[in-house]
């Protein structure tokens, strides 16, 4: 099975990251040590190129699922694949070259500049008291101007404001270079008009960068808005994936949330009523 799978990967060349039969439980002290499952037997896959967003009511699993996807945790049972590799294998070196993270809370040294914290996403490349290169110091050039950062880059991290901030926490993701970005819901803690601009400049990344970017976000309006495909989970497994304009209907959403919220077609996109 698990080969099949991989041989389905190489042979299509546009699935990124596979999940297969993953499980993940903990021990839970309050019941005796039964075992708590939070995932369950999850199968799925991510598109190369796509931006596929998260969602889910709060323990749902898809916090757990990130992690897991980004080796934080590891699954209780069953793998999961970057392209042909077990990511349980790789090494975190070797990970950081191809994916990179930004996590939903995010902490810096409080005289730490912008530049200088955007040269930490070039660690991965270079070895034990490396000197940035001439290629590195372009890289990071590169992310300051598409995070629009670059104006900001002789300033305090924590001087910041909290748009700016999280713009220059994607800048150190993106010196990374990798083909995948993963961002823990990252418009948490904005004003509407900051999240706007984040989704866009997101947008904007995967369009003309072809990064493929894996998020979670509670705003339905906003996941359906900026994502080529929805993923959502209850109870530890996936209840539907695919292109918004598909799977988000009235019932989907009471499935995955409980409540019966009218999705209504303005200008051929899926519009969630959050008022009932």
């Amino acid at each position: 099975m698990v080969d099949d799978q991989i041989t389905k990967i190489k042979e299509e060349g546009h699935k990124i990251l596979c999940v297969e039969n993953v499980t993940f439980s903990y021990e839970d002290k309050k019941k005796n040590k039964a075992r708590k499952v939070i995932l369950d037997e999850v199968n799925l896959s991510f598109s190369k190129g796509k931006i596929t967003t998260l969602i889910g009511a709060n323990g749902c699993g898809k916090s757990t699922l990130f992690h897991l996807m980004t080796k934080n945790l590891e699954p209780s049972k069953g793998k999961i694949y970057l392209e042909e590799k077990n990511i349980r294998g790789m090494k975190q070196k070797d990970f950081a070259k191809r994916v990179a993270i930004v996590h939903q809370n995010n902490e810096a040294a409080a005289d730490i500049t912008v530049n200088r914290l955007v040269s930490y996403g070039r660690s991965p490349h270079q070895g034990m008291f490396a000197s940035l290169s001439t290629k590195d110091k372009e890289i990071i050039d590169w992310a300051l101007e598409v995070t629009n950062t670059k104006n900001l880059r002789n300033r305090e991290v924590l001087s910041l404001s909290g748009g700016q901030r999280q713009r220059v926490w994607i800048a150190m993701a993106l010196a990374q270079k990798t083909d995948i970005l993963f961002l823990d819901e990252p418009t948490t803690y904005l004003d509407i008009r900051y999240q706007i601009e984040l989704l866009e400049m997101i947008q904007k990344l995967n369009s003309d960068y072809k990064i493929t970017i894996i998020m979670v976000l509670h705003d339905m309006n906003h996941a359906v808005y900026y994502s080529d495909e929805i993923l959502g989970l209850k109870d530890g497994k996936v209840l539907i994936q695919g292109n918004p304009k598909e799977v988000i209907t009235t019932e989907c959403i009471e499935q995955i949330y409980g409540v019966r919220l009218k999705v209504e077609n303005m200008n051929g996109r899926k519009v969630v009523m959050t008022v009932r």
